[in-house]
Order: structure tokens, then C-alpha cells, then sequence
């Protein structure tokens, strides 16, 4: 069987990733088994751009084959931010529980009818000389509460109650969140990639 790495350190991103792509053909291994391995960098202006330039990055620098995202919450009231910058919404070393509570303050004077958002996630594969063979995105619409909820998931999760549900990312049930979720809609996508796909490809 052949092994696709997955550009990430984040357990719960690799647990949520390896679940949607389980019986692809494929198996996983994560940067926590590629410890030579550096960062890559996350300098484009989209997700596309940042998504493309990690699977490269990974998969060059380890010499397999790779999968990267990049996945961000954008909110309508504050311009679409945090956008690309998500995960460094609060300073690069800000924990989960810091980012959320510097958007709720963003928000605190925003009403519940414009606490519109977005969670986007895009996927790249690329091969071991780094070229991208599959890109892939997946859009989930939703809002954002006033208070976290919810002790499941991770990043934003406990803030963003999707579109025809009442719980947050948090709450929802796994199978749910990964049935209805940005990365979920992304990675479907690649799933049928990687079924279709023959490893051998140059």
C-alpha cells in the first residue's frame, strides 16, 4: 500500500484527515515521523497558494509523496479576516483558546444577523519531485457565536455553528463534521484522487 504524508504536526488535523481518507488505498504517515523535516513556509495570498507551496515543500523535502491544506475562517464583518492568517491571528505562538478570544472580542459589538462566516480549506497532493497532481476546495457557510461551545475539534471550531445546525464544530458529532465540514468537502474530493490515482505516476 502505498504511503501518502501528511504536511501536518496537528493531531487532531491528522486524526480528522486519516478518517475521511481511510479507505482510499492509501496509508498515512504525519511530520511528527519526518522529524528532519522543517516548516514550510506560509507566505501566499490564498489558500491555493499556501496549499501548493506546503505539499511541495513536504513532499521534496522527504522525498514521498505529500498532502498539504490550508484552511482559515473568514468573517464577512471584519473583511474576511483572519483569512490566510488564521492560524496566526493572535501572534505566531497564540494558542487555540487566545485566537478565539481575540475574534470574539473583534465581534463583541456585532450582531447575531452579521456574525456571518466561512470556514475554507484547500488541499494539495503533490509527488516526491514536487510536482502538484490534485488541488481541491471545500467551502462551509455558517456564523459565529458569542462564547466558545463545545470541547471537541479544534482551531476555530468551538466558535462557528454551520449552516442548518444549531450545535458548533465543537458539539457536532465526528461523523457529522466530517461529512459537512470545509476540510471534509476538500478531502472527499481528493479521496477520489487517490482511488483513481496509480502511485507509479512520474
Amino acid at each position: 500500500m502505498p504511503t501518502l504524508l501528511l504536511g501536518t504536526r496537528n493531531g487532531g488535523k491528522v486524526r480528522e484527515i486519516t478518517s475521511i481518507l481511510e479507505d482510499s488505498g492509501w496509508s498515512f504517515s504525519s511530520l511528527r515521523e519526518f522529524e528532519n523535516v522543517g516548516t514550510a513556509e506560509e507566505n501566499g495570498k490564498t489558500f491555493t497558494d499556501n496549499a501548493i507551496a506546503k505539499a511541495r515543500f513536504y513532499a521534496t523535502a522527504a522525498g514521498v509523496w505529500a498532502l498539504a491544506d490550508d484552511s482559515g475562517l473568514e468573517v464577512d464583518a471584519l473583511a474576511g479576516a483572519p483569512g490566510v492568517y488564521s492560524a496566526r491571528y493572535a501572534g505566531e505562538n497564540a494558542s487555540d483558546a487566545e485566537r478565539r478570544a481575540l475574534l470574539l472580542t473583534e465581534l463583541a459589538q456585532v450582531s447575531a444577523a452579521e456574525r456571518r462566516a466561512r470556514f475554507v480549506s484547500v488541499v494539495a497532493v503533490a509527488n516526491a519531485g514536487g510536482t502538484v497532481l490534485n488541488v481541491s476546495e471545500g467551502i462551509c457557510e455558517g456564523t459565529i457565536t458569542f462564547a466558545p461551545r463545545g470541547e471537541a475539534g479544534f482551531g476555530y471550531d468551538p466558535l462557528f455553528v454551520p449552516d442548518g445546525y444549531d450545535q458548533t464544530f465543537a458539539e457536532l458529532p465526528q461523523d457529522v463534521k466530517n461529512r459537512i465540514s470545509h476540510r471534509a468537502r476538500a478531502l472527499i474530493k481528493t479521496y477520489e484522487f487517490l482511488k483513481s490515482c496509480n502511485p507509479e505516476i512520474p
